[in-house]
């Protein structure tokens, strides 16, 4: 059976504007409800799509980090041309490691980095995840076992891979620039990445007004998981906290 795709989405809530970042392999889906929520609380939000994900993922593979950066950069051009002066921004997974970089880039209210790794797991252990998320992306779309096996020969994205962990790197090295409020959220059940990220991170901004914490029934896509609803209401209590101008 055949899913609907998720598109990107602007949910026009008010003049305060975030900017929310899904992961490697994901989209926008992972971050509707927490948009939907801000939206309710008088947020403008605006979700893009990364080239090459939401879309077959032969497409993934001849696509890196630098052509996904460069959809996050526009994607907060957009927001300043809406009239948001002020931007803050939340990211999942990958989305978390470019909300860290847009920290020490460009003028940014505030962070949410959430469970963001600072280094993964062996290149082979990525590939397993690509395969993965390949196989049930074709399975989606109504393919047959078969097919999805035959298909599944095109998928060898050890060159995005590679140029994935060296981004993470050097976003590793210049977090310690960030000097705006942060909030570092992490799954204590994360089965993606190493958890320890978020003390890495946590600990390496020196000159940000930093919190960190912990939910203890959630994995990595904690913005679906069973503390989702917590998950809203501490997002939102951390952009209250922020000195916006209006």
């Amino acid at each position: 059976m055949r899913t609907t795709i998720p598109k990107p989405f602007t949910f026009e809530g008010g003049k305060r504007a975030v900017l929310l970042l899904h992961g490697f392999t994901g989209n926008s889906a992972d971050v509707r409800m927490l948009g939907r929520y801000l939206e309710d609380k008088g947020y403008t939000c605006h979700a893009p799509h990364y080239k090459g994900h939401a879309v077959p993922p032969e497409e993934l593979v001849k696509t890196g980090p630098k052509d996904w950066w460069k959809d996050v950069m526009m994607a907060y051009d957009l927001l300043k041309r809406k009239g948001h002066e002020e931007i803050a921004v939340v990211g999942l997974s990958l989305g978390g490691v470019f909300s860290l970089k847009l920290g020490y880039t460009v003028p940014i209210k505030g962070i949410v980095p959430m469970c963001a790794p600072m280094f993964f797991k062996s290149k082979e252990q990525m590939y397993e995840g690509v395969l993965s998320y390949a196989r049930e992306y074709k399975k989606r779309e109504g393919k047959s076992q078969e097919q999805i096996e035959l298909e599944m020969k095109n998928i060898a994205p050890m060159n995005t891979l590679e140029a994935l962990q060296e981004f993470i790197a050097s976003v590793r090295e210049n977090v310690h620039q960030i000097d705006v409020p942060t909030f570092v959220v992490q799954g204590r059940n994360d089965e993606v990445i190493n958890p320890d990220s978020a003390n890495i991170i946590y600990n390496e901004l020196n000159k940000a007004q930093k919190e960190i914490k912990w939910y203890e029934k959630s994995g990595h896509v904690i913005t679906l998981d069973k503390e989702k609803e917590q998950l809203h209401k501490d997002v939102y209590e951390f952009l209250e906290q922020l000195d916006w101008k209006e």
